[in-house]
């Protein structure tokens, strides 16, 4: 997977370093360049302004040593700004970060009423943004900071974002070996027949539609190189992707985002939202790529990339824009 600039926003809170971490895995694995930012509200303070610098690096040796410090290619920057969801935004773009790593808080109630600075940036960041908590699954390893990620799970309503989200799916699990769960959720009530599989020849279900949608949402090809699962859930879809990463230890959420909320959802949440506050695992929102690095032809010209870290071909073509305009609900 083509990555080369990396951005974790770091408030130097106690807990911040937990993105930290993912970002040193990341940026080791695939030889990118470590950002990070302090979005400061107000003039720094000249007396105090190498205070958040020095923070900042120590968060950054917390999640690596001396000697692996020397060949990671990092920064940090501070940046004074009044709203962080939006100026985290701006340095992305600015930057051109390929990713967004970011913690948030496990704050639902009040998040709910207000908002948070990573539901914020999730919905206007220029490229797709990974949510951390503290207290959830973890797929770094400790010993040598190795990606051990093993089963994504994709939530698809068959939306423009949530086929991005399934692009990215593939290139990760593809990447890393990793087993790729299908989910779709009918509304509640839908399935309200004795047996959902019995109905006259040739005619199909509610379930049996969604079923063979899902089905034909991937390639007979990816079968070859990826163990994958259907499901065709019913309630609340925030809910049963919450309940199926728990039961089924998901190590990662790729979920699409639908954009700007308004009315109702900004109140009490979108399902993304709600997914990212209580998440048992990290979630990686796939947002469109506003950017190419570089030119097309000088991708094709570039040295293959060494099998140890995974098949990384077909990274390019997947992460390239695409196109996000459908406003189906999340």
């Amino acid at each position: 997977m083509r990555i080369e600039q990396i951005l974790c926003p770091n408030d130097l809170a106690p807990g911040s370093e937990a993105a930290l971490r993912y970002g040193v895995a990341l940026a080791r694995a695939y030889d990118a360049e470590l950002l990070q930012i302090f979005c400061q509200d107000g003039a720094p303070d000249p007396l105090s302004a190498t205070k958040p610098h020095e923070a900042m690096n120590a968060a950054l040796l917390k999640s690596t040593t001396p000697s692996e410090l020397v060949t990671l290619k990092s920064q940090s920057r501070i940046v004074n700004c009044e709203d962080p969801g939006e100026c985290i935004t701006r340095e992305a773009a600015r930057c051109r970060a390929d990713l967004i790593i970011m913690r948030s808080r496990r704050r639902p109630h009040r998040a709910a009423l207000l908002g948070s600075v990573a539901e914020s940036v999730c919905r206007t960041a220029p490229c797709p943004v990974m949510v951390i908590h503290n207290d959830q699954r973890d797929w770094i390893e400790d010993s040598d900071r190795r990606i051990a990620l093993k089963r994504i799970l994709v939530a698809y309503d068959f939306s423009d974002f949530s086929e991005l989200a399934l692009k990215l799916a593939l290139v990760i699990a593809q990447e890393y070996q990793a087993e790729l769960h299908l989910l779709h959720v009918l509304p509640p009530f839908t399935l309200n027949e004795p047996e959902i599989s019995w109905y006259p020849i040739g005619k199909e279900g509610v379930y049996h539609k969604a079923a063979r949608r899902l089905q034909n949402a991937v390639t007979d090809e990816v079968h070859l190189w990826c163990k994958i699962k259907n499901v065709v859930g019913e309630g609340q879809p925030y809910r049963e992707i919450l309940h199926y990463a728990e039961r089924n230890e998901i190590d990662l959420v790729c979920i699409g985002a639908q954009g700007a909320g308004f009315g109702i959802q900004t109140l009490f949440g979108s399902n993304v939202d709600r997914v990212l506050r209580q998440a048992p695992c990290p979630v990686l929102v796939a947002r469109p790529l506003k950017h190419i690095k570089k030119p097309v032809k000088e991708l094709s010209e570039r040295p293959p990339v060494s099998k140890s870290n995974g098949s990384r071909s077909a990274s390019a073509a997947l992460l390239a824009p695409e196109s996000a305009n459908s406003q189906a609900a999340n």
